[in-house]
Formats: C-alpha cells, sequence, structure tokens
C-alpha cells in the first residue's frame, strides 16, 4: 500500500479476516501507530486487535521481520524510482514469505514459549 492509514489498515483487517478459518478468531498484535488504534477503525468480528505497550518494540516480533528484510534484501541499495522501491519491497517480501522455517525462526521468542 502507498500510505499506511485507516483506510490501508481496514483493507488489510478485511483481508486477513477473508482468510481466518470459519469458526476460528484471529488475534493480531499492534505497536501504537495511530491506525491500529483510532476508534473510527472499522474491525472484522472475526479478529481482535493486541495492543503492545508503548515503548517496548522488543516485544514485537514483527521488529526482527523488518530488520530481516533490511540486512538481506533492502539496505545499502538504490533504486531508480519510487516504483522500483515498491517492486525490491514486494520481492523481499514474497521471498521471505515462501520461508516459513525462516519467520519462525526470526519471530520466535523464548520467553514466549508454552511450558508442558
Amino acid at each position: 500500500m502507498p500510505e499506511a492509514n485507516i483506510a490501508a489498515m481496514e483493507a488489510h483487517l478485511a483481508e486477513i479476516g477473508r482468510r481466518v478459518s470459519p469458526g476460528a478468531h484471529a488475534v493480531l498484535v499492534l505497536d501504537g501507530a495511530g491506525w491500529h488504534s483510532s476508534p473510527r477503525l472499522r474491525v472484522p468480528d472475526n479478529i481482535s486487535l493486541l495492543p503492545l505497550p508503548r515503548y517496548a518494540p522488543e516485544l514485537n516480533p514483527v521488529e526482527n521481520v523488518w530488520e530481516y528484510l533490511r540486512q538481506n534484501w533492502l539496505s545499502h541499495r538504490v533504486w531508480e524510482s519510487y516504483e522500483a522501491i515498491v517492486a525490491a519491497c514486494c520481492d523481499a517480501w514474497n521471498a521471505l514469505m515462501r520461508s516459513p522455517e525462516q519467520i519462525a525462526s526470526i519471530t520466535t521468542r523464548s520467553w514466549a514459549q508454552v511450558k508442558l
């Protein structure tokens, strides 16, 4: 999406809501971005939003995703245009999405494991 705002967030949530299995409920962990917590934000009934505490990026696993993408695909490069930047970001994201084991590795928190 070219902008991060309430409309983009609603489109994102709607797409996630369509992908949630029937009878299931999704919980999304969110940082403090204004468009994540706006009272105008329409959230599908099969999704709950779980905001993280302020100033706690170490609790947000997606921070590691962004760092991984920058280190492996996006840093120290120059692109010719905005469209080239978007394409590079999409390529990096799609490459990472093809590696679920990598996502699990970089987003796992040892202190958040279920102990049996």
